[in-house]
């Protein structure tokens, strides 16, 4: 019998003697009048003197270390990512919750009464005088509580990084504040959030393969959407000027550090304005929500620190031409030589070609902040175009960390010019290129009766709180990231021998 089968038989032994002693192994409701996080804030810097008269208490928590001394003892309680002692003595409390005391186990959530002192030592402790038991542990904790060092358990067995790894918690209370900072700051600017399509029969809005899915009763396959993009524009056809939506998109592409094929986005339109005005906007948003989910604009990331405190600007070209580093600059003419652009990438066309070189020699370098602005038309189908040059649009995108975290443009609202796009974008797909826009006749259809000159924007929550949080895998922020399935033939086993034992 392995140790592990081994410890899992007496934990269940355990079970019946609790039964046994009157205690339920899986107990009800807990009436606590304090969260230890309270309890540690309100008292954690009284002295013995200020504790009295008594301050009677009942906490709750799961057992995080346990230290026996025959006729006494101590235990951790864990909540909320904080921690109090408490000490049981069996002078102090019945026969019956002291046999309980000696029968838990690292894990097991139990509730516990009593007052508040200071040991000896000057720690804050509950002196019990009554238990109760709340949840049984039946499979062992990670060694000493900060054991959980396997990266893929951690990911596939997150309540377990979360009980072993204080510091998990913390990350996700930041993406939390994140998103809270980001929903406060756009409804005080007077934008409504709305819920669009999941399932969508066409999928659009970004560039990228989709998931199938198939609806029985229609009989039709659906997309899981990439982007919410198409149904907000309509709606700012239909007079909602200001929406935006926290949305899960899902995109079918490689797994890294940085994507994950389901993630999650914050996508708004504001009706008459344009991407510069948004840039605005974009930086008083960074700004406010770095301060909101860290309490600075500074954040630590792989030995850099990123302030959001301002953001750089340049144009996709001005960033080819100041970070290139294949011999002598080139020049804006160079640039826009479609013969040059041949010589130096193999993409399709000079707008692709000068993206291509971007992304080779300019990506990476931007660390701080930086708006990237005016993007070709070829790799931009629904950005409108500049009035002065016809091959580049109105579009940014925001950089930090040597990665994109937002894209923004001024919205194509021209259907004719749309419907030109969408046949440009077919004939790239006919090409070979899988992540070509398709074409939509019901959104063209919306905007033929007329969408307010609008500018759009998405932000990367998850990118977003990989810097904020200085986090170095986009795994680390997201709760349940995509893994293989687990190896189906050992985890049956294990679960069988709950049931056999």
């Amino acid at each position: 019998m392995s140790l592990e089968q081994d410890l899992l038989e007496q934990r269940l032994k355990r079970i019946g003697d609790l039964k046994a002693l009157g205690f339920r192994p899986y107990g009800a409701r807990f009436d606590f009048t304090h969260t230890i996080p309270q309890i540690l804030s309100e008292y954690g810097s009284k002295t013995s003197d200020q504790l009295a008269p008594r301050v009677d208490v009942r906490v709750c928590g799961r057992i995080q270390t346990l230290r026996r001394m025959g006729k006494a003892g101590f235990a951790h309680l864990a909540q909320n990512g904080e921690r109090l002692q408490i000490y049981v003595k069996k002078d102090a409390v019945s026969g019956r919750d002291f046999a309980l005391y000696e029968l838990l186990d690292l894990g097991d959530i139990i509730g516990a009464e009593g007052y508040l002192f200071r040991t000896r030592t000057g720690e804050l402790t509950v002196h019990v005088e009554r238990l109760e038991h709340l949840a049984k542990t039946l499979l062992s904790m990670p060694e000493k509580w900060h054991g959980l060092e396997d990266v893929e358990m951690r990911y596939r067995q997150r309540y377990l990084d979360l009980i072993a790894n204080p510091e998990v918690r913390r990350v996700f209370e930041t993406r939390g504040r994140i998103i809270s900072s980001l929903r406060r700051q756009l409804e005080q600017r007077g934008f409504l959030e709305v819920e669009t399509p999941m399932m969508q029969p066409l999928y659009g809005g970004a560039a990228a393969r989709p998931f199938i899915t198939h609806h029985n009763t229609l009989d039709v396959d659906l997309y899981l959407r990439i982007a919410p993009e198409l149904y907000l524009k309509r709606l700012v056809v239909g007079g909602l000027e200001r929406v935006y939506e926290i949305n899960r998109n899902f995109r079918n592409e490689g797994i890294s550090t940085q994507h994950n094929p389901e993630f999650t986005m914050l996508e708004f339109y504001q009706a008459y304005t344009d991407y510069r005005g948004l840039m605005d906007l974009s930086e008083e948003l960074l700004r406010q929500t770095a301060l909101d989910a860290a309490g600075t604009t500074v954040a630590e990331f792989e030995g850099h620190r990123i302030d959001f405190a301002g953001v750089r600007r340049l144009s996709l070209r001005e960033a080819v031409i100041e970070y290139w580093k294949d011999g002598p600059r080139p020049s804006m003419e160079q640039l826009a030589d479609a013969e040059w652009l041949k010589w130096r990438s193999t993409k399709g066309t000079p707008g692709e070609a000068v993206l291509d070189l971007f992304e080779r020699y300019a990506e990476a370098e931007l660390i701080q902040p930086t708006i990237i602005y005016d993007y070709p038309v070829e790799t931009s189908p629904l950005s409108k175009s500049k009035p002065d040059e016809p091959g580049y649009v109105e579009r940014f995108e925001i950089y930090a960390a040597g990665m994109e975290i937002g894209n923004a443009y001024t919205e194509l609202n021209d259907p004719q010019e749309q419907r030109r796009r969408f046949e440009m974008q077919l004939r790239m797909r006919e090409k070979g290129d899988e992540e070509a826009h398709q074409m939509d006749e019901d959104f063209l259809r919306a905007l033929c009766y007329g969408m307010p000159p609008t500018s759009g924007e998405g932000i990367g929550i998850d990118r977003l709180a990989m810097i904020l949080t200085g986090s170095r895998s986009i795994r680390d922020v997201i709760l349940f990231p995509l893994l293989r399935p687990e190896e189906a033939i050992g985890l049956a086993e294990r679960l069988r021998s709950l049931d056999a034992v």
